[in-house]
């Protein structure tokens, strides 16, 4: 079956008619303060996502025996819902697992090639031979390419999407060498810690029909995972291509790039390349997430400038209002 151009899910407005097919993203059972089970889903396409109004107890058999993963035919509507957009169904019928491709439908930041010529065009600039050597031992190999291009940046926050991973890597890159520059960090360093730092999500996260944690992203998490990888793909080279103490000031900026130990990072950043990478690193997903949510029109109720309570930026409001400066 070929699924034809998803539906822009950012782009619908209260009281847009869907009849879509989606993936279903997540099955969130959940029970009121009175003790009554609701569900509500999220189902998604290659360009976002939207929760579902409440499957209420009387209506729990339209959606029994849904889970994550599924591809499903959704027909409603969408509403607000405290200021927020969600679809209230009508319908909503299981497809077979082989009558879609489900990677068609998974969130993906569509053609990844100027990300490749961005990254490696920058690679190309260390200079240093160690150095040089350490980052060519992932990224000339294909298979980490490959699984690399493919992977999301997150499962559910910032770059969620196939391809993600890349975008985020690219993004990062771009406000480091920015910030290396202006504070006088050693920018090849800076970039390989970059290059370096997220490699771990390609063993903790998977994509094969939905994003979600391998085993080893749930136990060990991707901060440490990359620095095994690290540490074990620099053990197999002989002669060694880098001192121990050029080993440990790498694997130092994959493990203190999330800054704390509450966000992931079993240690704070100890150099002035950790500290730049720590906060590109930060500013890269913070700043998808308010990109993200401006897109949506439906975040803005009634074409208000300023938008509903944002839940996953910490309950912030954001402001879309439009001055030309004088330009127009």
């Amino acid at each position: 079956m070929t699924v034809p151009k998803p539906v822009a899910i950012p782009t619908l407005e209260f009281g847009a008619r869907v009849q879509e097919t989606f993936l279903v993203l997540e099955v969130d059972q959940r029970t009121t303060g009175e003790g009554n089970p609701f569900t509500v889903l999220t189902v998604g396409n290659a360009t976002g996502s939207i929760e579902t109004e409440p499957f209420w107890l009387d209506r729990q058999p339209l959606v029994a025996g849904v889970r994550r993963g599924h591809v499903a035919q959704v027909i409603g509507e969408v509403e607000s819902y405290r200021d927020r957009p969600q679809l209230k169904v009508t319908s909503l019928r299981i497809l077979p697992a082989d009558s879609v491709d489900v990677r068609s439908l998974l969130p993906s930041v569509g053609p990844i090639e100027r990300y490749w010529e961005t990254l490696d065009s920058w690679r190309a600039e260390i200079r240093k031979p160690r150095l040089k050597r350490v980052v060519d031992l992932f990224y000339t190999d294909a298979d980490f390419r490959t699984r690399y291009e493919q992977c999301p940046a997150s499962v559910r926050g910032h770059h969620a999407a196939v391809g993600g991973l890349l975008q985020h890597t690219t993004e990062v890159a771009a406000i480091a060498r920015t910030i290396a520059r202006a504070s006088g960090a050693d920018a090849e360093l800076v970039l390989a810690g970059v290059l370096l730092h997220d490699i771990g999500k390609i063993e903790s996260y998977r994509w094969d029909g939905i994003f979600d944690y391998t085993p080893a992203g749930s136990l060990v998490g991707h901060v440490v995972l990359g620095a095994l990888m690290l540490d074990r793909r620099l053990g197999q080279e002989e002669p060694p291509p880098c001192t121990d103490l050029e080993r440990g000031i790498l694997l130092h900026l994959v493990l203190s790039h999330h800054g704390k130990l509450e966000f992931g990072s079993p240690v704070r950043p100890m150099t002035l390349e950790a500290e730049v990478l720590h906060w590109a690193d930060n500013a890269s997903a913070k700043t998808a997430g308010v990109a993200e949510a401006l897109a949506h029109p439906a975040n803005f109720p009634e074409g208000s400038p300023v938008s509903s309570s944002q839940r996953r930026l910490d309950g912030r409001r954001l402001f879309k209002g439009h001055a030309d400066w004088g330009a127009g």
